[in-house]
């Protein structure tokens, strides 16, 4: 006999069967989809998302107790009964298997971190990460929200990051007067801590080079208080019209939009006291919010990243004047994005490593996986176009 689907079964399925045939983030096509059936309410949405999330991470596990052909009523069947801790250790099972991560990825994770610390990755890549937001300094303080929210939330301070709140349970964030109003923006902590190495005199010119929604521009604007220009460039005008309405939001009047074919870009060359260039990554150091990218991962993808990472810094790096400071930052935890091409930055170029990188590891509870590194363009030096 066959199984009546419930409500939440009915969509959890649904929403399933039309994820995989197309190509948009797991998070943004579950807000379509849910924009697009408001009879899903709260509670439901929130079984929904826990079960899909929870699937998708351990759909290797699960794939390996299910009967072939699988699908994911099958696995939803296993899924409601079992505890991926309890096969954790089980040594009948091969290591990959047990973390629920592609075979490749795994070994990929292995070779590059050492076996201990690529199992503690696939651990952790595998829990729900914390939400975090980042105040607003220029319109409010971190002790003023505490003090706001401390009666409807459960909230704790950042413990790195000075901006930060934690928030222990996953709120609509969106529909509170304070975002409206541009007070927090939602922010990783370790990401926060990247925005931070940015250290610009008010009087300062900065190019965000690959700005994207202008995430990191917020977060280190108000040390400009109001003076000198931000400059946000990205190849994706899009994301720049994102980043416009959150200028707007927060308040920020010193900053304008660089279109990558924008006519005066040129005439920014060797101009820049700080140029940030948050690269395109494998996005490894926040695998535990999009989990369905492990199942996307190609090896070969790291190359080419790599590859680009390499074009897209020395071309940030002309823009910067001898003296100046340029910061490159990765979501990742792959020494290949990291600390191997910081030893190539200093090789072929004239610059100088200011200080020990920034990298957080994704941690229970807490931040996610970043690397930042400030270089200075050696006085006396320029990066020939």
């Amino acid at each position: 006999m066959r199984h009546q689907l419930s409500f939440r079964e009915h969509h959890l399925f649904s929403i399933l069967a039309l994820y995989e045939g197309q190509t948009q983030p797991l998070d943004l096509f579950l807000r379509n989809y849910f924009k697009n059936h408001r009879a899903v309410g709260s509670k439901d949405r929130k079984f929904i998302c826990d079960s899909l999330y929870a699937m998708i991470r351990w759909r290797g596990l699960i794939d390996h107790f299910c009967e072939k052909p699988v699908t994911w009523q099958k696995r939803h069947a296993f899924f409601k009964d079992a505890d991926p801790a309890n096969y954790r250790d089980d040594p009948t099972i091969a290591p990959h298997v047990r973390a629920s991560f592609p075979k490749a990825f795994f070994q990929l994770l292995e070779e590059s971190l050492g076996k201990q610390k690529a199992w503690e990755f696939c651990s952790v890549s595998n829990e729900t990460a914390p939400t975090t937001v980042r105040i607003n300094p220029a319109k409010t303080s971190r002790e003023a929200l505490l003090e706001k929210w401390k009666d409807d939330f459960d909230v704790a301070p950042c413990v790195h990051s000075e901006l930060g709140i934690l928030f222990k349970k996953k709120e609509n964030f969106f529909s509170l007067p304070e975002f409206k109003e541009g007070f927090f923006e939602v922010q990783d902590e370790a990401s926060q801590l990247v925005a931070d190495l940015i250290a610009p005199k008010p009087t300062d010119h900065v190019l965000d080079y690959c700005a994207g929604s202008g995430g990191k521009t917020l977060a280190f604007a108000h040390k400009m208080q109001g003076r000198g220009q931000i400059y946000l460039h990205d190849i994706r005008p899009f994301a720049l019209q994102e980043a416009k309405k959150r200028l707007k939001r927060a308040g920020i009047q010193n900053a304008q939009v660089l279109l990558s074919d924008a006519a005066h870009k040129s005439q920014l060359h060797h101009s820049m006291d700080w140029v940030l260039v948050d690269a395109p990554c494998s996005g490894t150091g926040t695998l535990r919010r999009n989990p369905d990218m492990k199942w996307k991962f190609d090896p070969e993808m790291v190359k080419r990243l790599t590859f680009l990472q390499r074009e897209i810094f020395k071309e940030a790096l002309s823009f910067l004047k001898p003296g100046g400071h340029i910061v490159y930052a990765t979501c990742s935890v792959l020494p290949q994005e990291n600390e191997e091409q910081v030893a190539l930055f200093l090789n072929e170029f004239p610059l100088k490593l200011v200080d020990t990188p920034l990298q957080t590891f994704p941690q229970t509870g807490s931040m996610d996986g970043f690397f930042g590194a400030v270089f200075r363009l050696i006085p006396g030096s320029a990066i020939k176009i």
